[in-house]
This record gives C-alpha cells, sequence and structure tokens, in this order.
C-alpha cells in the first residue's frame, strides 16, 4: 500500500514510512492511495468471525506486506485484549462504550497498534534507530499514548498538555509513568500544543539529529484502526435488521474519519452525526459551505476543545471533496455545558446509564437526528469512563461512581511534568 500527501506535494510513501515520519514533508496528512472494498461475503458471515479476524480483514490492504500476518494477527490479538460492549438504552438508541482498556479511553487501541506496528518495524532492523513520538493531547490521548509506548525499545515519548485545561485523572495518567515518557505542559489551549508538534517536524533543525513522528490521529496508525469499533458494533446490531446511524462527539475528528473509511470499506452504514461542545468549527461549516477555524474555548467535554480539527480533510478527501456528498452524510449538531449536564442527569435518570460528559453530547446528537429520522438503529459512542470527569459530573452521580482498578493504580503516584509557553523552549527541550 502506498500513501500519498493531502497537500498533493511530497512523494508517496510505504505503510512504514508513513507511520514513522507522521506528517507528510509538505504538512499534508497521509492517505491511502487505493480503498477496495471488503467482499459482501465478510458481512454476510461477520457474526461467525472474532474481534482480531474482523479487525484483520479491516486493516490488512492499509498495512499491506510489510507486516506478515502472523505477525499482524498477534499485534491485533494484543491491541483487542479488551472488550466494547454495546449497551440497549431502548429500541432505538445504543451506547458503545470504547473505554475498557488500560487508560479507559477509546483511544488505547489506536496508540496501542501504533506502539506495536514501531515495535514492530524497529525489531526488524539491523541497526535500531531511535524515534521520538511528539503528540499533543486535549485530554485522553495522552494518557492512552503514555500507557501503548510505556516501555517501547527504541522510543521515547513526548507529551504535550495544556495546563490546566485536562482532567486531574487523565493529567495523572500522562505525567506519572516516567520511564521512556515526558509530559510537557504547555502554557496555552490544545491547539497551542497541536501548533508547536506540527511546527517541529517541519523544523530542518531536527533533520539528523532526532527522528520525530506523531501518535495524534493525523498519523495513520492511530487513525485506522479505529475503524474497528464501527464494525463491532455491526456485528452486535445486525440481527435488528436496521439501518445504522452512529454519533460520535469529536474534537479532531479522526473517529469519525475512521468509521467513514469503515462504510467506504462497505460497511453498511446510513449516515453519521457529529456532536460537538461550543467548539462548533464543523456543525457550522455543514450549515453555511464556509469553513472557519477558531480558537478553542474549554468546556466541561476537554476531549473536544478544538477549534481545528486536524483530520477533516480526510474526511472531504473521503467524500471526493463535495461539500453536498458530505452534506448526505454527515449531520452536525453542538451544545453547552448545562445542556450537556442535563443530558447526563437525563440518562441516569431515564436509563440508568452514566455517560460522560462526550457521551452526553453524543447521545444529544443522536437524539436529535432521530427527531427527524425514524426506523433507524442509533449508537453514540461513549468514549470514556464518567470517573475521569469526575470534577464535572453531577454530585449525584459522581459520589456513586466507583474507581476502575486502572485509575487506583495511579491515583497516588508523583506527577512529574516539565512547564513550557512557547516553541522555542520545546526544541529547547528536544534540541539541548
Amino acid at each position: 500500500m502506498k500513501y500519498f500527501s493531502l497537500n498533493h506535494d511530497a512523494p508517496e510513501v510505504s505503510f512504514q514510512e508513513a507511520v514513522i515520519k507522521g506528517l507528510a514533508p509538505d504538512k499534508g496528512l497521509y492517505f491511502p492511495k487505493s480503498i477496495n472494498q471488503l467482499p459482501k461475503s465478510f458481512f454476510d458471515n461477520i457474526e461467525s468471525l472474532d474481534d482480531v479476524s474482523i479487525a484483520y480483514e479491516a486493516i490488512k490492504q492499509f498495512v499491506g506486506d510489510e507486516i506478515p500476518q502472523t505477525d499482524l494477527k498477534d499485534i491485533l490479538e494484543d491491541v483487542l485484549s479488551f472488550d466494547f460492549p454495546v449497551v440497549e438504552l431502548n429500541d432505538s438508541i445504543s451506547a458503545l462504550e470504547l473505554y475498557h482498556g488500560p487508560t479507559m479511553a477509546f483511544k488505547d487501541v489506536g496508540a496501542r497498534f501504533m506502539a506495536r506496528c514501531l515495535g514492530y518495524f524497529n525489531g526488524q532492523k539491523e541497526t535500531k534507530e531511535n524515534v521520538t513520538v511528539l503528540v499533543a493531547t486535549s485530554g485522553d490521548t495522552g494518557g492512552a499514548v503514555a500507557s501503548g509506548f510505556l516501555g517501547v525499545n527504541g522510543v521515547e515519548v513526548v507529551i504535550l498538555y495544556p495546563s490546566g485545561k485536562v482532567s486531574d485523572i487523565q493529567e495523572k495518567q500522562l505525567t506519572t509513568l516516567g520511564q521512556n515518557i515526558t509530559a510537557l505542559e504547555v502554557e496555552g489551549v490544545f491547539d497551542d500544543c497541536q501548533a508547536m508538534v506540527k511546527r517541529a517536524f517541519l523544523d530542518k533543525d531536527f533533520h539528523n539529529k532526532r527522528k520525530l513522528t506523531s501518535a495524534n490521529s493525523i498519523n495513520i496508525a492511530r487513525w485506522l484502526p479505529q475503524m474497528f469499533y464501527y464494525f463491532f458494533a455491526y456485528k452486535a446490531l445486525k440481527h435488528k435488521g436496521k439501518d445504522l446511524v452512529f454519533s460520535v462527539p469529536s474534537g479532531n475528528y479522526g473517529n469519525i474519519c475512521a468509521g467513514m473509511m469503515a462504510q467506504k470499506l462497505g460497511l453498511p452504514i446510513q449516515h453519521f452525526v457529529t456532536g460537538t461542545n461550543a467548539n462548533d468549527v464543523i456543525p457550522q461549516y455543514l450549515k453555511t459551505g464556509n469553513y472557519t477555524t477558531k480558537s478553542s474555548v474549554a468546556t466541561i467535554s476537554n476531549a473536544m476543545d478544538v477549534g481545528a480539527p486536524s483530520n477533516f480533510i480526510r474526511i472531504k478527501e473521503l467524500h471526493d471533496g463535495s461539500f453536498e456528498l458530505l452534506k448526505k452524510n454527515l449531520s452536525g449538531y453542538s451544545y453547552s455545558d448545562v445542556e450537556t449536564l442535563e443530558a447526563i442527569n437525563y440518562l441516569k435518570e431515564r436509563s440508568d446509564y452514566v455517560a460522560d460528559p462526550h457521551g452526553a453530547i453524543g447521545y444529544l446528537a443522536l437524539k436529535d437526528y432521530l427527531a427527524g429520522n425514524r426506523n433507524v438503529q442509533g449508537v453514540f459512542l461513549e468514549t470514556a469512563h464518567p470517573i475521569k470527569f469526575l470534577p464535572v459530573m453531577p454530585n449525584s452521580i459522581a459520589d456513586k461512581l466507583e474507581i476502575p482498578t486502572q485509575i487506583k493504580s495511579i491515583l497516588y503516584l508523583k506527577k512529574r511534568s516539565i512547564q513550557i509557553h512557547d516553541y522555542e523552549q520545546l526544541k529547547d527541550y528536544l534540541l539541548p
């Protein structure tokens, strides 16, 4: 498989090169040169397949022969070592829980897949090359990347996160592990962190001095494995015989973009819904046709506090650059913090279901879409465990939440971070 830059001014690269580079030299995101639909027989018989077999069929064309079948299946077996339950709330709405992994966030799958791919590639080289994974986080990415890459030989991880704008538990997950993980606490917002990361990739001063790659969803090995969730949900709900609609709480738009890739592979998805907070760039675009990024604002659903979503260019590519095609496939809604809290309370009272602030927004967006679209099966993605957002959860719910084992293990560890406020300080750290 070859990958090209969506800025169309860089050489095509292999899967391995795209994973290691992260971002193309022309600042573009990598995108597969070809996408081949899976055979109808795969979907007809999906109930008989386990998660690893489903994931292998979905991802193998994008990896090609760069990782042998046996090794790729071993990687997937390791990555998919936890459950992805679909919880039915009523006849037309289900929640797809993606938080049962080691850091209790949906990003565990992509981070673990990328880490193991890099580990495999590093193990094949006679001369070992050290790689620095440079990643920006608005909340859950940092913890997932830290956990996924912990102890991987030849890989150093440097995580940039906005000071005071991630939850206490999220901060613990990315600042307490040590070993090959370093956290840089940035005076600013997520977009500042993301801009620094992108700038570093393009800084020629790093050439031949430090090899950088990204573990944000701009990296294909972080982005593409998120397809798996949609296949698993289809398998669980196929017996209902209804068209599927997925509502995805979205910030950088990697997760919903991966779902659209699954749809491109032939997965029968009728429609996508994006739910956002006050950072409503995409819902506004869908209303007006004008794409205008803006500075992000802080909300209680902090993982979606993104004002310039990186993966939207891939979404446009998947729809041939056509606004009309995209609008037929995607609806968008945004909600205030007050509405988000009301939804959390409503779900608990009516369905005895505890959603985190991001999942609550996914639910609200799905409910609004279903109001005008009957006879479909709606699925909203519950992307992180509610325990990670205790300070903003309603007290009546927060007080009764049990702390999972994954969280207990880090609560009393000491935070270690390095404070920076601009790109030059990041550069000084990376090139002392």
